[in-house]
């Protein structure tokens, strides 16, 4: 095993550095505090707690990660992709409605479900997918994801909030938007106002 140190004086496998060996602990394959709910006032109404790499060093070139994902009434986890890993989610609370976007080649599908606590549903490796809470509780799912490190971009903070911005007519074109609505948009996501994760 390749347990991830944040200094230069290791191996470099898979993105971090490796700890000696002899220097390894129990810790290192450790971490508390996914049976805390995630503060969900923000511009999206959900909370990702994370226990990937950076808070489980162990995880370094195991290629698995979890998350807790918490929902206010209405609340979504936006449209978004792991570039690096496939994701299955387990509701444990309330009533999500869940999908993924299939690519260009395959026109586009949508596939979408209504999950309910002890429901499960898989989102392929790099697909568009999202998650609602169309329930009137609070909704808690978790998620294993098949990298220890599976980034996240979320579509409409990469389109809109990139920096530098993308040109407003490029997106206008795109989007087949005014581009007045491609400005206020990035106007709106380029601030970096609360960001959830």
């Amino acid at each position: 095993f390749c347990v991830a140190v944040d200094d230069a004086n290791g191996v470099f496998v898979n993105g971090k550095f490796c700890k000696d060996p002899k220097y390894v602990k129990a810790e290192d394959f450790f971490t508390s505090g996914l049976n805390i709910a995630g503060n969900t006032i923000n511009r999206v109404g959900s909370n990702v707690t994370n226990a990937n790499v950076d808070k489980i060093p162990g995880l370094n070139t195991l290629g698995v990660s979890l998350v807790r994902i918490d929902f206010a009434p209405g609340g979504q986890n936006p449209p978004h992709t792991h570039p690096r890993a496939t994701e299955i989610l387990v509701v444990v609370e309330g009533t999500l409605l869940v999908g993924f976007v299939t690519s260009n080649q395959d026109n586009n599908r949508l596939f979408s479900k209504v999950l309910y606590p002890g429901d499960v549903f898989v989102f392929p490796i790099g697909m568009i997918h999202f998650q609602v809470n169309v329930g009137r509780t609070n909704a808690v799912a978790f998620a294993g994801l098949g990298s220890q490190n599976p980034g996240t971009i979320t579509i409409a903070d990469a389109v809109f909030g990139s920096k530098p911005l993308i040109t407003p007519e490029i997106l206008a074109k795109a989007f087949q938007l005014d581009v007045n609505v491609v400005r206020y948009l990035e106007a709106r996501f380029s601030s970096n106002y609360d960001r959830h994760y």
